[in-house]
């Protein structure tokens, strides 16, 4: 079973749904809902790593972050924390998250995988090569899918190193972190050789930029309600890549439309079940 993680941002600037669940009200409201659609997982961010997001300071997250924390896991919710300090992920784990989803595989806060090795949560190793700020700067490779590779390798031996059990390791090829379209597409192409590292593997494609390069931008047209029409390409796109991850091996998928993209794995379950 791929395991589908609920993206639930407690942030003002979200590309996607920035606002939308400042309130801890509409934050665990929306939460049962990702749950009710077939979340297995939440995964709750208070900064936004959308490109050009300026950092957020770290007491900020946390105020953003620990009371929904603690309040879905109080419902017996699956808790991970997007973050990539390591205060928060110390106070979110406290607070009851089960695993620590850091986009930048500890890059950030050099205190993370110790933070993460002196609890017993599980966590994301992302791969990045810098901030929202200035990502794209550092996206220039000989051979993206072999760098890729390499510089998670380095990550999971700096957290091993740290005290992190290998089995509580998953890795995430950082689409759309520091890569551009066509890098994105070539990466998810070679999936199979992140998963050939022998760690879970997390894919996380929802919404992002590089989908629309490829199925267009339905406001470029001159429709009614453009935008909507817009997001549930996107979603669909989406669901798309979930699945295609689900067949190289992924154990997991990360995304906005949970719905979506749980009907998309199940009628890929029924047809590899088929006789």
């Amino acid at each position: 079973m791929t395991a589908i993680m609920g993206i639930l941002n407690v942030t003002p600037d979200s590309f996607s749904d920035g606002g939308r669940y400042l309130d801890l009200g509409a934050a665990v409201g929306h939460a049962e809902a990702l749950r009710r659609a077939g979340a297995h997982i939440v995964d709750v961010g208070g900064e936004s790593t959308r490109p050009g997001a300026e950092r957020v300071d770290p007491d900020v997250e946390r105020e953003r972050v620990v009371p929904v924390v603690e309040a879905l896991a109080a419902r017996g919710i699956v808790v991970s924390v997007d973050t990539m300090n390591a205060g928060t992920a110390a106070a979110a784990v406290a607070a009851g998250a089960r695993i620590v989803n850091d986009v930048s595989g500890g890059l950030a806060d050099p205190d993370m995988f110790a933070a993460v090795a002196a609890s017993d949560a599980e966590v994301v190793i992302g791969h990045w090569r810098g901030h929202s700020t200035d990502m794209y700067a550092t996206a220039r490779y000989e051979d993206v899918v072999a760098e890729v590779v390499a510089e998670l390798q380095d990550r999971v031996s700096a957290a091993t190193a740290s005290g992190i059990a290998p089995s509580r390791i998953v890795l995430d090829p950082g689409i759309g972190f520091g890569k551009r379209g066509d890098q994105n597409w070539t990466v998810l192409h070679h999936l199979e050789r992140i998963v050939g590292l022998g760690k879970r593997v997390l894919v996380g494609t929802s919404r992002k930029g590089f989908l629309r390069e490829a199925i267009g931008d339905a406001r470029d047209a001159d429709i009614a309600d453009a935008g909507r029409l817009d997001l549930a390409r996107r979603d669909l796109a989406t669901a798309v890549t979930s699945v295609l991850a689900a067949d190289a091996g992924a154990w997991g998928v990360r995304v906005h439309d949970v719905a979506t993209t749980r009907d998309a794995l199940a009628v890929r379950a029924r047809w590899r079940e088929a006789s």
